[in-house]
């Protein structure tokens, strides 16, 4: 009979999992020894636990497949929440498995000061994750594995925490005979929501991270092409489309903003509308909001829809498509589009040199939380599902580097960072260097915080805090083995780009003030 490890790895495998993010520790390391032996998966080393998800987190946005991560007891467990939480967020399928001291010497509700111990580490796990279980026995280790998997890849998606006390890894389990099922709805009655989209005649699709996860962007298109209708995408669902009806740029930016305001409906897919994307709830309420989502519940918590039709977002898109009858054109994507590239290279002629440099690249772009990926995230003309993967789901500073070693696990990857935040997980150079990942870094480097310098700044505050002693980053790089160089600003990016086929940095010396889908530059304002 197998021992827990490898039929844990058994259900994993089954489930079609081939790669496995992870840090040894005292007491997961019988996974390590199964992984040996294991054919097909490929476990993946980095250098902190919160490296480990992100980097699991980074692969399933970028390839739609669940995303692994294996961590040891207590301190390693805790390592992994921010990550964790930037993954439940974003409605990422991450399966988090952290080991737990022995069964043995767990005593219910007494903390005894075994290795690595908490009073209850699943518990740390609830606020982040969309379900948590703590395996009972080595018996049902590989049964509890297989509805960990199954709970992360059902819609809506969301990190799972799988705990696993270590002696259940080395005991005796039997394996578990996985039935994988396709999740199936069948699409409502759409009736009534055909006859709201025929009442309107100026209809704007607004397309968010669920359209892009149930895979809608073809139904999305011909729904577009049918209605004349623009396409807004939120952060999460760049790229879900590449119709001639997406429009290039945030919402917050003024030319864009006006299709929400002068539409007369408003068809909601796969969103639910959050503050980040409606610069906390100031757009006003459309004059008529047809909702598509898995959930009536997350579709409607912001604003109150005339109809929702529950169900997957793909399926119901591509039924109404069908139904619907053709429109009119009335707004000129095209000319929009313009408007917006020309509103863009007015704000920042620096921004748009950067941009200009990424424009051509089929690379996977990962950006983090700082001023260029800010940019990136709002007017980075993205045109390949999958192709841009951004935290603005919690927002979590640092996500850029490490969720790129997910992402270039499958594809060529550029992570677009800053400075302060690539310093959260530099030791994961070594990770880079050592699985020869065809990952570019671009490390823009401003002195330290520049977000936070320029609220400052706004604000009319003295700058504190916020400037950085900060390493040669091309030499750091080096020394792990990546080739480097530095740039002084971004003219000769798009070159550098074209000459980088394998694990390096590109440094590019450059401040750039923020863009407007960055709050402090949101241009509607609260009456208060």
């Amino acid at each position: 009979m197998p021992n827990g490890a490898e039929t844990l790895l058994d259900v994993l495998a089954a489930h079609d999992v081939e790669v496995v993010f992870g840090l040894p520790g005292v007491h997961n390391l019988a996974v390590w020894e199964a992984l040996r032996t294991q054919p097909g998966i490929r476990m993946i080393g980095v250098r902190h636990e919160q490296t480990a998800v992100y980097a699991a987190d980074g692969y399933a946005r970028t390839t739609g497949k669940l995303g692994v991560a294996v961590v040891t007891t207590g301190p390693g467990a805790a390592n992994t929440l921010g990550a964790t939480g930037e993954a439940w967020a974003s409605g990422s399928p991450v399966l988090v498995i952290a080991t737990d001291i022995p069964s043995t010497l767990r005593r219910p509700g007494v903390h005894r000061g075994v290795l690595h111990e908490t009073r209850d580490q699943k518990a740390m796990f609830g606020p982040v994750t969309k379900a948590s279980f703590d395996v009972p026995s080595a018996q049902e280790l590989g049964a509890y594995a297989d509805k960990a998997v199954q709970q992360a890849l059902r819609s809506p998606h969301g990190p799972v925490y799988l705990g696993v006390p270590t002696d259940f890894l080395s005991a005796e389990a039997p394996r578990r005979v996985v039935e994988k099922t396709e999740e199936t709805r069948p699409v409502p009655d759409l009736a009534a929501a055909k006859a709201l989209i025929a009442q309107a005649s100026r209809p704007l699709i607004w397309a968010g991270g669920g359209a892009a996860r149930s895979g809608a962007g073809p139904a999305i298109a011909e729904l577009a092409t049918r209605l004349q209708a623009p396409i807004v995408t939120t952060y999460g669902a760049r790229g879900l489309t590449d119709s001639r009806y997406v429009v290039r740029g945030p919402v917050h930016a003024p030319p864009v903003g006006e299709l929400w305001d002068e539409a007369d409906l408003v068809i909601a897919i796969g969103t639910d509308l959050d503050g980040m994307m409606t610069q906390n709830w100031l757009q006003p309420r459309p004059p008529a909001l047809l909702a598509i989502n898995i959930s009536e519940a997350e579709a409607t918590k912001n604003y109150p829809a005339d109809l929702t039709v529950e169900g997957d977002a793909a399926a119901v898109t591509a039924a109404l498509a069908v139904v619907v009858g053709g429109k009119e054109a009335v707004v000129d994507v095209d000319a929009v589009n313009a408007e917006v590239r020309a509103f863009a290279e007015a704000d920042s002629p620096e921004a748009v040199t950067l941009l200009n440099a990424l424009r051509d690249t089929d690379a996977t772009i990962v950006a983090d939380m700082c001023i260029p990926g800010y940019w990136i995230g709002g007017f980075h003309h993205v045109t390949r599902e999958r192709g841009l993967a951004y935290p603005v789901g919690w927002g979590t500073l640092g996500f850029g580097f490490p969720a790129a070693i997910g992402a270039a696990v499958e594809r060529a990857t550029i992570a677009v960072v800053g400075d302060g935040g690539f310093l959260f997980a530099c030791g994961d150079l070594a990770t880079l260097r050592q699985e020869n990942l065809p990952l570019t870094i671009v490390l823009v480097d401003d002195g330290g915080y520049g977000m936070l310098r320029y609220d400052q700044r706004v604000a009319g505050h003295e700058i504190t805090g916020v400037d950085l002693t900060r390493p040669d980053f091309a030499k750091l790089a080096e020394s792990f083995g990546v080739p480097a160089v530095t740039l002084q600003g971004f003219d000769g990016l798009a070159d550098a780009l074209a000459g980088t086929s394998g694990p390096a940095m590109i440094v590019v010396e450059a401040a750039l003030d923020p863009p407007v889908n960055t709050s402090p530059r949101w241009y509607r304002k609260s009456a208060t």
